[in-house]
């Protein structure tokens, strides 16, 4: 199993008033699931919205929420705790919180923690969306950021006031990846790495209007391109046009053609290490794109189509190339087809899968779960069915050791 990321990291939880405080208790089953240790504080507000005993259940741990507690303070515990913490992260992180940790404030336990540690502190907005762009709010973020105190969202969407707009807080799933992604705690497995990712799909163009594409959600990239920002790399992601946010610490180029696909990559990829190819891009587009809308003129329309240039082979034939993956959804015979495209592109490694209806509609495009069969030149290992995130972490950590097993083998016949 990959390393999580969080795997024996200590994690204070600080938990502020306002109605995404439930959201708290899903966080900490998803760190914990990660092989976290979380501590919960809570600020007399957050108790107004979700129990202690909720968050003792989920955390295994007894909830700090008083600074005059006489028998945890005795041993000066919020200091204890503020150096115990690995990282401390505010979800939700009220309006009212935030401009007390701008004003350097420590009237209660959660608030003086934040004084008192040195370790890296991220906070999770939650607050009505006029709250969130008021003037007073925007410069409070700018201040915290200015001291090194990251943010994660929020994110934009319905709130509980009825109202939709910017300031709901970020799902936790999401909070755990940027955090992960960040790699302030993560493994240096990639370190000194360029990693280059592409994603989602591309679009051809038939008219102004119209296009040929296909399934791709982009998730199985970006949880890729997240995964290798946490094992050290630097990664660049070049993507299709997809509706997904940019993991943290990433560089993005977005694309929407094969052809600006293929343009972008060999922009970049001059010293790049590792190049994954999840992206689905199309393999055919029309010969002529109409200036207009096409109108309907008969009961059939036949569209001329040229192949578009392979971006996969392009840079495995680079010399020298990079460590080449590539993906591979078929919907039949998998691992056949899989070797094929292996050997015939030249590639170091590649990712098979089983997408479309055969599949049972639970696994592939669109979706939060995959399987993948890795393949490489004499091996081979099977990732059962898990989530992408999980997948992604267990593929890089298995590109990440066939690369350095070939990198040694090409140094011995060289010695």
């Amino acid at each position: 199993m990959a390393d999580s990321g969080l795997e024996n990291r200590k994690i204070l939880l600080g938990v502020t008033g306002g109605i995404a405080a439930y959201k708290g208790i899903e966080l900490v089953r998803r760190l914990r699931e990660r092989g976290a240790s979380v501590q919960v504080v809570m600020t007399p507000g957050a108790r107004r919205f979700v129990t202690a005993q909720s968050f003792q259940a989920v955390s295994g741990e007894s909830v700090r929420d008083d600074l005059w507690d006489s028998e945890a303070e005795a041993a000066m515990g919020h200091i204890e705790l503020a150096r115990w913490a690995d990282i401390v992260v505010i979800a939700p992180a009220s309006a009212d919180f935030m401009a007390r940790v701008v004003a350097g404030m420590a009237d209660d336990l959660l608030s003086t923690l934040c004084l008192a540690t040195d370790a890296p502190v991220w906070l999770a907005p939650s607050m009505n969306r006029m709250m969130w762009a008021n003037a007073a709010t925007q410069e409070n973020v700018r201040v915290l950021e200015q001291r090194g105190i990251r943010l994660i969202g929020p994110a934009t969407g319905d709130q509980a006031c009825g109202e939709v707009g910017p300031g709901r807080m970020s799902e936790p799933e999401e909070i755990v990846e940027t955090i992960v992604a960040s790699g302030l705690l993560s493994s240096d497995r990639l370190a000194g790495r360029h990693v280059m990712i592409t994603a989602g799909p591309t679009r051809e163009r038939v008219d102004p209007v119209r296009y040929l594409s296909n399934h791709s959600s982009g998730k199985m990239g970006f949880a890729i391109a997240r995964a290798a920002r946490a094992a050290g790399a630097r990664v660049t992601l070049i993507s299709g046009p997809v509706a997904l946010p940019t993991p943290y610490g990433v560089t993005r180029i977005d694309v929407e053609s094969a052809a600006q696909m293929h343009r972008a990559v060999h922009e970049t990829v001059a010293d790049v290490d590792i190049f994954i190819g999840t992206a689905a891009i199309s393999d055919y587009r029309p010969v002529a794109t109409s200036a207009h809308k096409m109108k309907k003129t008969g009961e059939s329309l036949t569209l001329k189509l040229e192949q578009t240039t392979d971006v996969l082979a392009s840079v495995a034939a680079l010399k020298p190339a990079p460590f080449t993956v590539g993906f591979a959804a078929e919907t039949r015979d998998i691992e056949r087809y899989a070797s094929e495209k292996l050997e015939r592109k030249k590639l170091d490694m590649i990712a098979a899968n089983k997408v479309g209806e055969d599949s049972g509609g639970t696994i592939g495009f669109g979706t939060d779960e995959n399987q993948l069969t890795v393949i490489w030149a004499g091996g081979k290992h099977e990732l059962p069915t898990a989530s992408k995130v999980s997948l992604a972490r267990d593929l890089v950590a298995l590109i990440a050791e066939r690369m350095a097993a070939t990198e040694n083998q090409r140094n011995n016949r060289s010695a």
